[in-house]
């Protein structure tokens, strides 16, 4: 798996190539706690270059997004190919996460709010 990192617009953006599972969402969960610890209250995961995500990979989102909360943060995922999307679409998390179908939309989104 691969991660990149940048700064847009005062938001953490991370995208996310390759396979999101047991093996790989550490160092994803190490990236996003960095940027917590430093007080980053938002945050986009661009998962466009993602193949494939397993319960590993969905709980390391899921605890990146309660710790938001508590900071009044939030945690935007975008780009998800079908099958990604479905995945979350089953388990019910779409409803709890913020889905967007493009970066610049994810990055818009932070005007809503």
């Amino acid at each position: 798996m691969e991660i990149i990192q940048e700064r847009q617009d005062q938001i953490e953006v991370f995208k996310v190539k390759g396979r999101l599972d047991s093996n790989t969402s550490p160092l994803l969960e190490e990236q996003l706690n960095l940027c917590l610890d430093k007080g980053s209250t938002r945050m986009v995961i661009d998962f466009e270059g993602l193949e494939y995500i397993s319960s590993a990979g969905i709980r390391v989102i899921l605890k990146t997004m309660k710790k938001l909360e508590h900071t009044q943060g939030k945690l935007v995922l975008c780009t998800l190919q079908d099958y990604v999307q479905e995945v979350f679409e089953i388990a019910g998390f779409d409803t709890y996460l913020t889905l967007e179908p493009t970066r610049e939309k994810a990055i818009a989104s932070w005007e809503k709010t």
